[in-house]
């Protein structure tokens, strides 16, 4: 059974950004989204995108996964694989699956990134974290900065200093990989 994540990813935006004092503009300004757009998140009248996700993320200094995982703060030591958090970025068909345990100190997350498809994420994306790509099937083209990196089944990248990051499958089928985040 699939969770949809859509109302622990509005109870979350809204939550991070009130905990600031951070008015809708407040938030907009730092992120580079718009009030409007912020807004309808928040009231589920919008589905975000990975690209929206990584800004908002970027701007609270929160891993992208708290955004998308569930609310509930309860550390847990099992994560069954049909209660995991699995969300899809409605203009891409990204798929991400929130893998680990809550309040694990390392994040599991599977992503499939279709053939064609292409997420950019800002640095302050990654500003706050580790980050780790393992490619399980398929072909990825990666982005760090001005530095390229075609991956391939089996390889494994610790991404550097926090940069402007494109993930882009340029192969005939989908891309699997595994990311895995740790704070630091």
């Amino acid at each position: 059974m699939e969770r949809d994540p859509a109302d622990a990813i509005a109870f979350m935006l809204k939550q991070e950004r009130e905990a600031r004092k951070w008015s809708l503009a407040d938030l907009a300004q730092r992120s580079g989204v718009s009030k409007a757009m912020i807004s309808k998140i928040e009231r589920r009248e919008a589905s975000p995108t990975a690209t929206v996700l990584g800004r908002l993320s970027g701007a609270f200094g929160v891993p992208l996964s708290v955004l998308i995982a569930s609310a509930e703060k309860v550390t847990e030591r099992l994560s069954l694989s049909e209660r995991q958090s699995i969300w899809t970025d409605p203009e891409t068909g990204y798929l991400r699956r929130a893998i680990s345990p809550a309040g694990a100190p390392a994040e599991l997350i599977e992503v499939q990134l279709p053939a064609g498809a292409r997420i950019t994420y800002p640095a302050s994306a990654f500003a706050f974290q580790q980050q780790q790509i393992w490619i399980l099937d398929g072909c990825l083209d990666f982005s760090e900065g001005g530095v390229e990196h075609e991956l391939k089944a089996g390889d494994c990248l610790l991404l550097g200093p926090p940069s402007d990051c494109t993930f882009s499958n340029r192969g005939p089928s989908q891309a699997r990989y595994l990311v895995v985040l740790s704070r630091g």
